[in-house]
């Protein structure tokens, strides 16, 4: 019984994750076919844009950086009249795989913003914008500006990658820095965690 709830526990963390990054976005590279697909000047040939740099995607947004610690984030977000930071009351701990989520409001440009942690190192950061005073064309060329056309675009989201960082605009207007090797490692052992729990509803199917 100790094991089937841990097991249920670590299976509701997985969907709590899946539902505030959603799988279209975790599987954006893992499958070749799908709804996206390589943007315009992604691919390098004689005459094209290539893809932006291993170095060009930030890994940095103001004094935020993946693979920071949760107490260097708390320190940060104090600091950043961006956020409206509350300190420990927004910060929750997550059952599986010392995973920490923290969750504040913003104000002018920032309406919501999310930080996610895991192994105690920062891998995930989202900023939901405020469409009362930006808009998703004007994100969308600033980043183009910068980082070059992105290497996958769909109507609800356009993706720029490289080995180590993804970064996303997405619609509702949110952009996200991801640590793309830890966060393909967590979509990796939640295929392990379906793929147990399918084999674990078989088996009791098999009891009768």
């Amino acid at each position: 019984m100790k094991k089937m709830k841990r097991f249920l526990v670590g299976i509701a963390a997985v969907f709590w994750f899946l539902a505030l990054f959603p799988l279209n976005t975790a599987l954006v590279h893992a499958q070749n076919a799908g709804t996206g697909a390589p943007a315009a000047g992604a691919e390098t040939s004689a005459g094209e844009q290539s893809a932006p740099d291993e170095t060009a995607l930030p890994r940095r947004f103001r004094e935020i950086t993946l693979g920071m610690k949760l107490d260097n984030l708390k320190d940060a977000l104090i600091k950043d009249k961006l956020f409206d930071f509350r300190g420990d009351r927004d910060v929750s701990f997550l059952p599986i795989r010392d995973q920490t989520l923290v969750e504040t409001t913003g104000s002018s440009f920032v309406r919501r913003a999310f930080f996610q942690l895991r192994d105690g190192e920062l891998f995930v950061m989202a900023f939901s914008l405020n469409t009362l005073l930006t808009d998703h064309y004007s994100v969308f060329t600033s980043l183009v500006q910068k980082y070059g056309q992105p290497s996958y675009l769909n109507p609800q989201e356009a993706v720029w990658e490289t080995g180590d960082t993804r970064v996303t605009l997405e619609r509702p207007l949110t952009v996200k820095y991801i640590d793309k090797k830890v966060f393909d490692d967590i979509i990796s052992e939640s295929a392990v965690i379906e793929s147990r729990q399918v084999r674990l509803r078989q088996e009791f199917l098999n009891e009768f």
